[in-house]
């Protein structure tokens, strides 16, 4: 549920450079803010079934966490971070509770940027929770990413030694 309606909130606004040109992507209609809304309203009110017990997966379901140095944290895993730290668990979950309910303030004001602003909160709540309870092991490499330090870009060619 969680991750279908921020969709409404990540789609909404982008810009894209084309050879031809810019290409931009932004709220337009009144239909277009409703969808921002929705999506914002609906991970709001969400976010809040995550503090309901339940189990993490479909029982059987091991997420990707089985193999040798597992990508994600089992089930079992997740639960026993919540189990220790629960105030961090409703920390991360009022973390993102807010940045949907700013998103709803922006909606409010019809301003693109703020929207682009506030859709990269949504993000980086979201990531920071899933990197502490889903894939923790991608921390530092996220750490390095924001720093500067680690570039998707193509490596420049090695020096020929003719």
């Amino acid at each position: 549920m969680i991750d279908p309606v921020s969709d409404n909130i990540f789609d909404a606004v982008w810009w894209d450079t084309t050879p031809t040109g810019v290409v931009k992507h932004e709220p337009r209609s009144e239909a277009d803010w409703d969808r921002v809304r929705t999506g914002a309203v609906s991970l709001a009110e969400g976010i809040e079934l995550l503090k309901v017990p339940r189990p993490w997966t479909p029982a059987g379901d091991a997420n990707n966490s089985t193999g040798p140095k597992p990508p994600e944290l089992s089930p079992e895993q997740i639960q026993a971070k919540v189990d220790k730290d629960p105030v961090l668990w409703e920390a991360k979950i009022q973390a993102l509770r807010n940045t949907a309910l700013a998103v709803v303030e922006v909606v409010n004001k019809r301003d693109i940027n703020a929207l682009f602003e506030a859709s990269a909160d949504v993000d980086e709540a979201c990531e920071a929770c899933h990197l502490e309870y889903w894939y923790p092991g991608d921390a530092a490499a996220v750490r390095e990413w924001k720093n500067g330090k680690v570039s998707f870009d193509k490596p420049a060619p090695a020096p020929s030694h003719k």
